[in-house]
């Protein structure tokens, strides 16, 4: 497993980009800012399981195995997402929520994390539930991820970025953050700058939470971009704060989670 998982890497910058969750540089950003968190033991228990591979750089396998020709993967596709209907209260959402029982965002981030906690779990299939959480996390926090079923998530809702033809979901899943013009190594640096007291706010909470939390940025994300609608500096403009947060948030939870399974 560990092998095929860094032969999965190497292929991968080798294939065309295509509509994923946060991008490459968007999952890299989430996986850096975590390790800039995490606690000196759990440091030494993520690099026990990666070897000589990096936290940011496992962060999109689960992407990119989506191009595997073998289709051994292909019951994690319903991993990277879980749809809700628009405008619904929290407590219609807890109830949704507890209701998708299927392999799908929420219930296998807690798979994963039960896994990682098994000691007795074999350690290719720890450096697989590891990928697959900090993957997972990041998506949480892509609002698209917890959007609406109708359009998968904005990938059916057509509009242009900068005059070139796209679709909601890719815009959020990579352009926006392109736009920005930064390494992923940057980009981590130039948002991780919230105070000791914004990084206990951020980090509370259950997972619940912060899929409510991006569900109702998935609804002002629709709200404010109709169909074919022609995007650019304005757009920009209006959700680069939400998107730096969520990049933020997404990083500083998944180093609590972390933290909490290598105690």
């Amino acid at each position: 497993m560990r092998k095929k998982i860094l032969t999965g890497l190497i292929l991968a910058f080798l294939l065309p980009l295509a509509s994923f969750a946060w991008g490459p540089n968007g999952h890299r950003i989430t996986a850096e800012i975590a390790w800039q968190h995490l606690t000196p033991q759990a440091k030494k228990a993520i690099t026990n399981i990666l070897g000589r591979q990096s936290l940011p750089m496992i962060a999109n396998w689960p992407d990119f195995i989506k191009s595997d020709t073998t289709h051994q993967y292909d019951h994690t596709n319903t991993w990277h997402y879980l749809d809700f209907p628009a405008g619904i209260s929290r407590e219609e959402f807890d109830t949704q929520l507890k209701a998708a029982t299927g392999e799908n965002l929420y219930t296998q981030t807690q798979a994963m994390i039960r896994d990682l906690k098994n000691k007795k779990l074999p350690k290719e299939k720890q450096l697989f539930a590891l990928t697959f959480l900090v993957h997972m996390m990041g998506d949480m926090h892509q609002p698209l991820h917890v959007g609406r079923d109708e359009d998968m998530g904005g990938n059916k809702i057509a509009v242009t970025w900068f005059n070139t033809p796209s679709n909601l979901h890719r815009v959020w899943d990579e352009q926006l953050i392109d736009f920005q013009q930064l390494s992923y190594t940057e980009y981590s640096k130039a948002i991780d700058i919230a105070t000791t007291a914004q990084v206990k706010a951020m980090q509370s909470g259950t997972m619940g939470d912060w899929m409510f939390e991006s569900h109702l940025l998935a609804d002002k994300v629709y709200g404010y971009t109709k169909p074919d609608s022609k995007l650019s500096y304005r757009y920009n403009y209006v959700f680069v704060n939400d998107l730096n947060n969520q990049l933020l948030k997404g990083g500083l939870r998944l180093a609590s989670v972390l933290n909490g399974i290598f105690r």
